[in-house]
């Protein structure tokens, strides 16, 4: 089949690209290129998918381009791109979040209706639910985001909705609990903490590290992707959690043990938007998508910690 994937050349736009690949698959991948980190890091992480005969590159902002011929073959769509970053979304950066996630998925949603795409598959984040009221949050729990970037995916989702409503389109949403792995972002917090520990610089840590997260490995973030499109429910939204929740106090131990070395810390106060804790309830994903994580976290982290220590070594770290 052929797939067209947004985002592409991104963390986890990538990764699913190589799988999809690896699976058989045609792919188009697109991608802007924008400046939020370097692009040949953006370069480096589809260098594989590059070489693959089956594998095409557009490069083409989603919010000018002509896109419905470029998804008019698609046997699915896969909308990974948006401008990421919860901290920076504040101000006058919204208007990027705006364009990039909001306009963008209007425009991709307009093509597949136009080009009758038999499905499309849009990432969406735990942030749409901000300060959940219990934990692990389900799918049904109230969405009050707390950040910009939040509020951005949550009407992302509702674009979703009202063209599924609309025009009878098979669209399927989900929620994303802290992804990490190799080809991670350079503005992530494990990037940044294995990076500080790799080259002994000092690293700011935002809030006391009490803070929670559910962490997910990228390659099971990817099945779970590649799952929704073959599996799940029209209009059904999913979480995707690695069922692993931990502190971030305890993550920083467990990089210094990877790593051999210490990490010099610098706490400062936790940032606006951040959310206190995250906790998936993927009963849904399990039961529809038969979605089943298998990385346990310090075994993904060493992959990471190894991945950028390649990096580092090629000169590929900022």
């Amino acid at each position: 089949m052929r797939f067209v994937v947004t985002g592409a050349a991104g963390f986890i736009g990538s990764t699913l690209c190589d799988r999809l690949l690896a699976d058989g698959h045609d792919v188009l991948g697109v991608d802007s290129f924008t400046d939020y980190y370097a692009r040949r890091i953006k370069v480096h992480n589809i260098r594989d998918a590059l070489q693959h005969p089956a594998f095409q590159l557009l490069e083409a902002d989603l919010v000018t381009a002509t896109l419905t011929s470029a998804v008019s073959e698609a046997g699915g769509v896969f909308h990974l791109a948006a401008q990421p970053g919860v901290r920076q979304s504040w101000g006058e950066e919204f208007s990027v979040y705006v364009r990039d996630g909001i306009l963008a998925t209007q425009r991709v949603l307009e093509a597949c209706r136009t080009a009758r795409v038999p499905r499309v598959v849009y990432a969406s984040s735990s942030s749409v639910y901000g300060n959940a009221e219990s934990l692990p949050v389900a799918e049904d729990a109230p969405l009050r985001p707390i950040s910009p970037y939040g509020i951005s995916k949550h009407a992302g989702e509702e674009l979703c909705r009202a063209y599924g409503d609309g025009f009878g389109m098979e669209v399927v949403v989900l929620r994303y609990f802290t992804v990490y792995g190799p080809r991670q972002r350079p503005d992530m917090a494990f990037h940044r903490f294995i990076k500080s520990a790799l080259t002994g610089r000092s690293i700011d840590v935002y809030g006391d590290g009490s803070q929670t997260r559910d962490f997910t490995y990228v390659d099971d973030a990817v099945a779970g992707t590649t799952a929704a499109m073959d599996r799940g429910l029209p209009g059904a939204v999913y979480n995707l959690g690695g069922g692993a929740r931990w502190a971030v106090r305890d993550i920083l131990d467990a990089i210094q043990t990877i790593a051999g070395k210490p990490l010099v810390l610098q706490h400062l106060e936790a940032q606006l938007g951040d959310v206190a804790h995250t906790a998936a309830d993927t009963t849904k994903a399990r039961r529809e998508l038969g979605f089943a994580p298998e990385m346990d976290v310090v075994s993904g982290l060493a992959r990471q910690a190894q991945s950028l220590s390649d990096r580092l070594r090629n000169g590929l770290l900022d």
